[in-house]
């Protein structure tokens, strides 16, 4: 049996991989928490039989098997997952492992085993005889789940310079209202987004419309990242003030603005945003 410094020393370097792994299986930061948390708790009690070469898939193991289980009570997947806020700890993983929005909420249309088996062979590594095991099923049932998966994969591209440069004239545009220059910074088939409500706008018309509602508003934009993305904690003036209004995610497609999915229940808080613009 180790000591708890043991066991920390051993499962402390992968809690950024589970906890990203479980919030990929789950689409939920707090269920995601929850996971990792049963995981080391079942993990420390039956320690005395794992060592340092069978942590890795002994941990994923349990938190897989924990997600599955935590799903089997849910009706129907969330439209979008939450977003997810990165620690400068977790960076390195993010980039690695894929955590894109559009690539989760894929994810989360794919069956929860499809889903389970996807995420421990395409992104962690695991052969498809260890997946088979971890998931108690056989290797032909794994690569077939993986075969009805394949049309699923990360597209995330750590963005560049260049990106950032035109991420900040988009924000300066919806600060300055000036519609114009906010559509031509879209593609032609931008779509957007604004959890929890399910309306979404497709192509530049529709969504210049909406923009063109909103940007009435006083903005104020401060950036920030969620899901390895560029994003901007949104504020709208209200009675004299700033409030917060919505977390905005971008997607590029080269220099432009595929895609925006703003989370207006976002909590500010975990991704550094104050409560009001200074």
């Amino acid at each position: 049996m180790p000591s708890p410094s043991e066991f920390e020393a051993l499962t402390g370097p992968l809690r950024p991989q589970l906890r990203a792994h479980c919030y990929r299986m789950l689409g939920s930061l707090d269920d995601a928490e929850d996971a990792v948390q049963e995981t080391l708790l079942r993990a420390w009690k039956s320690a005395g039989r794992f060592d340092a070469a069978t942590v890795r898939p002994w941990l994923f193991t349990i938190a897989t098997n924990r997600c599955l289980t935590m799903l089997k009570g849910r009706r129907r997947a969330p439209e979008w997952p939450e977003p997810y806020p990165v620690p400068a700890a977790e960076a390195a993983v993010v980039a690695q492992e894929g955590m894109e929005l559009a690539f989760v909420a894929a994810l989360l249309r794919l069956t929860a085993r499809q889903r389970a088996v996807l995420l421990l062979r395409n992104l962690l590594g695991f052969s498809a005889a260890e997946t088979a095991q971890m998931l108690g099923t056989s290797v032909a049932a794994v690569n077939s789940a993986l075969q009805r998966a394949r049309h699923v994969a990360p597209a995330g591209v750590a963005p560049d310079d260049k990106v950032r440069e035109q991420a900040a004239r988009y924000a300066r545009a919806w600060e300055s209202g000036d519609v114009d220059a906010i559509v031509a910074m879209l593609t032609q088939d931008a779509r957007y987004s604004m959890p929890p409500l399910e309306e979404r706008y497709a192509g530049r018309d529709a969504v210049r419309a909406l923009v063109a509602d909103l940007a009435g508003f006083e903005w104020r934009f401060l950036p920030a990242t969620a899901n390895g993305q560029l994003a901007f904690g949104t504020y709208r003036r209200v009675d004299g003030g700033f409030v917060p209004s919505g977390l905005d995610v971008l997607r590029f497609e080269g220099p432009l603005v595929a895609e925006v999915v703003s989370f207006l229940e976002a909590d500010f808080s975990r991704f550094g945003l104050p409560a009001a613009p200074p």
